[in-house]
C-alpha cells in the first residue's frame, strides 16, 4: 500500500506520545506476523536503536526478541562494550574489512547516492572510450575485434541493467554488441550521467517538458570524473548489509530497525511506496520508527533517561547548555547531545562536507589511533586522506580533517 509525502509530514508532526502509540501497532504487527522468536532488533548500538530496543522490549513488553548487533571493527570501541552490556543479543562479523572495501570499490565520500552517481557515471564514460577505441581500430583483425566488441557489451550491459541473454530476441543486448547504446535506455545515458550533467529531464504528472529536473541535479559534482581515486557506496552494503542479511538466512528472524524517513531522500521514498513495515518487499523489513525525528529519539531519551553509549555524552537543550533553561517551554526546547551526533563507521564521509559537520577533528582529538586510519585506507594510490585534501583543492566542498 503506497503512501503520500503529506501523509508522512502529517505523522511527522504528531506529539511523541502518540508516535509511540503508533510505532506500538506496527511493531505488534510485525510480530503478529512472524512470530516473537521470528524477529529481531537491528541493533548498532546507537542512540536510534537503542530507543527502538527499548520501545520493544519494555515499552511494549515483547522481552524475549532477539537483537542483532554486527560488529564492525572501524566503528568506535565503546560501541562494542556499550551492547555487551544488553542481554539476548547476537553478535555478528563482517567478511570484509574497511581497508579492503576502500582498495576494492572507493572511499565512503558525500553520500550513498552521490558516490553511486559518481562511481556510476565514471563506469559508463570508461566503456564509451573503449567504445571509442572500438570505432578507431576497426581495421584490425576481425577476430581481436570481435572480442572487444562483446567484452564492451558486456561491461554496459551490467551498467545500463540489460539482460544479457545471447539469443536474437533481445535487441538492446544485440545493439549493444554492436557499439550501439539502445535510445530508449535513458535517452542513450545512464540516468546517473544525466543527473551529472544536470539534465535529467522534468516531468509534470508523467509528462515530459522541456526544463530539467532541479531534484536529481548533481552537477556540481562533475568534479570528480577527473578525480585520481574511485568513490563507492558499496562499504554499508559490504560491511553491515551483507553481515545482517546472511544473519536473516541463517536465523529466519525478520528484522525491525530504527530507520526514519528524515535521514535521506531514499529512506523517504522507501516509506512513500511501503510504509513502516515492508512485508511485500524482496527482503521483508520493519522500520517501526520510520515518522520519528532526531528530535523525538532525543525527547524519548532525555524523558525516560534511558542509557545510551558514552560517546554521545548527555542529551541536553540548548538552553541548559547555556544556563538558560526556560522551565514554561519544555516541550519546544531543542536538544543535542554533548557528545558525538553520529556514531556509524568512524571513517565514514558521508555527509562530512555538509557545513557544520567536523566528525574527523573530533576524531582526532578523542580517538587518535583510529583518527590515523585515514593514512592506512588506500584506493589508486591515494589514501583516504589525501582523497579528503584533493577534494577540498578541487572544488568548492570542504572536508574539515
Amino acid at each position: 500500500m503506497s503512501h503520500t509525502i503529506d501523509e508522512l509530514r502529517e505523522k511527522q508532526a504528531l506529539p511523541l506520545d502518540l508516535k509511540i502509540r503508533l510505532t506500538r501497532t506496527r511493531v505488534r504487527a510485525w510480530i503478529h506476523e512472524y512470530g516473537e522468536d521470528k524477529v529481531y532488533v537491528s541493533f548498532s548500538g546507537g542512540k536510534d536503536s537503542t530507543v527502538l530496543l527499548d520501545l520493544v522490549r519494555n515499552e511494549f513488553g515483547y522481552k524475549n526478541v532477539k537483537a542483532m548487533f554486527v560488529d564492525v571493527p572501524t566503528q568506535y570501541p565503546e560501541l562494542r562494550q556499550f551492547v555487551k552490556t544488553f542481554d539476548n543479543v547476537d553478535i555478528v562479523q563482517p567478511k570484509t574489512n574497511f581497508f579492503e572495501v576502500c582498495s576494492k570499490y572507493g572511499f565512503p565520500l558525500f553520500s550513498k547516492e552521490i558516490s553511486e552517481t559518481i562511481d556510476s557515471a565514471r563506469k559508463y564514460l570508461t566503456e564509451v572510450r573503449k567504445q571509442e577505441t572500438i570505432l578507431t581500430d576497426r581495421q584490425t583483425d576481425r577476430q581481436t575485434d570481435r572480442q572487444t566488441e562483446i567484452k564492451f557489451a558486456y561491461g554496459m550491459a551490467d551498467i545500463l541493467g540489460i539482460d544479457r541473454r545471447k539469443d536474437k530476441k533481445n535487441k538492446d543486448y544485440q545493439d549493444l554488441k554492436k557499439g550501439v547504446i539502445p535510445s530508449k535506455y535513458k535517452y542513450g545515458k545512464p540516468i546517473r550521467v544525466l543527473q551529472l550533467e544536470g539534465k535529467v529531464p522534468h516531468k509534470e504528472k508523467g509528462v515530459e517538458t522541456s526544463e530539467y529536473s532541479k531534484m536529481y541535479d548533481r552537477s556540481q559534482y562533475q568534479f570528480m570524473l577527473d578525480a585520481p581515486f574511485e568513490v563507492s557506496n558499496r562499504c554499508c552494503g559490504v560491511m553491515k548489509k551483507e553481515p545482517a542479511h546472511r544473519y536473516t538466512r541463517e536465523t529466519g528472524k525478520k528484522p525491525m530497525t530504527a530507520q526514519m524517513a528524515s535521514e535521506s531522500k531514499l529512506r523517504t521514498s522507501q516509506w512513500v511506496r511501503y510504509g513502516c513495515n515492508m512485508f511485500d518487499a524482496k527482503n521483508p523489513i520493519s522500520n517501526p520508527m520510520s515518522f520519528w525525528t532526531e528530535q523525538d529519539v532525543l525527547r524519548y531519551i532525555k524523558d525516560r533517561n534511558l542509557p545510551i553509549c558514552s560517546v554521545y555524552g548527555k542529551v541536553v537543550s540548548d538552553d541548559e547548555e547555556s544556563g538558560q533553561m526556560q522551565m514554561f517551554d519544555l516541550e519546544n526546547e531543542k536538544l543535542h547531545c554533548t557528545g558525538c551526533h553520529r556514531t556509524g563507521c568512524v571513517l565514514c564521509g558521508f555527509g562530512a562536507h555538509i557545513k557544520g559537520d567536523d566528525r574527523f577533528l573530533q576524531l582526532k582529538e578523542t580517538h587518535p589511533g583510529m583518527y590515523a586510519l585515514l593514512d592506512k585506507a588506500t584506493n589508486s594510490g591515494y589514501t583516504m586522506r589525501q582523497a579528503i585534501e584533493w577534494v577540498n583543492q578541487n572544488s568548492n566542498k570542504h572536508i574539515p580533517i
